[in-house]
């Protein structure tokens, strides 16, 4: 079974999933980070492959992905690095990035490589619905990994319904269509865009995100979902040389 999908079926509600660059600060702390996450109660974890046009993310997390670039990160280092993830990390593992790398290094081989690094999921949020099903869903099914699709305040019922059906992982639910690095504000408008999409009793579970900085923020979330994603803030505590501490640090404020 799916680690993703065991993760689920174990654990029902306030599931903390982090997100982080892969190659920051250091270019050699990918592992470290995921191994100290696990350590500190993460429950899941979404390592971001860097782009040069990260269009849906906010300043911190470009910043993260220019200075990984910079160093020489890429998805052939990235695979490398992930040949130690099964032998530090027992909790799920989703890469998470734009569409462009993916289809220069090739679908089906990067399909192959998170397989056989022990990934269980992918995150490619500009890679179109229409598209994944009619090209790419077998080859993501063969090699067990599950896809995971974007819903935002404006993706109409139909889309969702039609998302739930192609899901096995869960659906990460946008806190708003803004980049990321906002703060989450749960207004009327938000809470009834989460409250339609708890009443639509979706078989997939739910993970809210974008704007989760605080326990406060973490907490909102997972009373609209079965947990929440933490990405800008997170990034942004992260210290060069002190990778252990500020890890440890900063889940203390959610795990406590």
């Amino acid at each position: 079974m799916n680690r993703i999908t065991q993760l689920f079926k174990q654990k029902k509600e306030n599931i903390l999933s982090i997100y982080y660059t892969a190659g920051y600060p250091g270019l050699g702390d990918t592992i470290a980070i995921a191994e100290a996450l696990e350590k500190a109660g993460a429950d899941m974890l979404e390592i971001g492959f860097p782009y040069s046009d990260p269009v849906a993310d906010g300043p911190v997390i470009q910043a993260s992905s220019k200075q990984a670039l910079d160093s020489g990160m890429d998805l052939n280092l990235l695979f490398a690095q992930l040949t130690e993830l099964r032998k530090k990390v027992s909790i799920p593992v989703l890469l998470m990035g734009y569409v462009n790398p993916v289809l220069q290094y090739g679908v089906e081989r990067f399909c192959k490589a998170c397989a056989a690094v022990g990934v269980d999921g992918c995150i490619v949020p500009d890679l179109p619905m229409a598209e994944y099903e009619e090209f790419y869903k077998d080859i993501f099914l063969e090699n067990g990994l599950s896809n995971i699709f974007l819903v935002t305040p404006q993706t109409s019922e139909e889309r969702i319904r039609k998302i739930d059906s192609l899901s096995n992982g869960f659906i990460y639910l946008l806190s708003s269509s803004a980049t990321t690095g906002q703060n989450l504000q749960v207004s009327d408008t938000t809470t009834g865009y989460f409250s339609r999409i708890a009443a639509m009793e979706l078989k997939n579970p739910t993970m809210i995100g974008f704007g989760i900085s605080s326990k406060e923020t973490f907490d909102k979330a997972c009373k609209y979902a079965n947990g929440g994603i933490i990405g800008t803030a997170f990034v942004k505590s992260l210290q060069a040389g002190q990778l252990e501490s500020s890890v440890t640090e900063f889940m203390e404020r959610f795990t406590a």
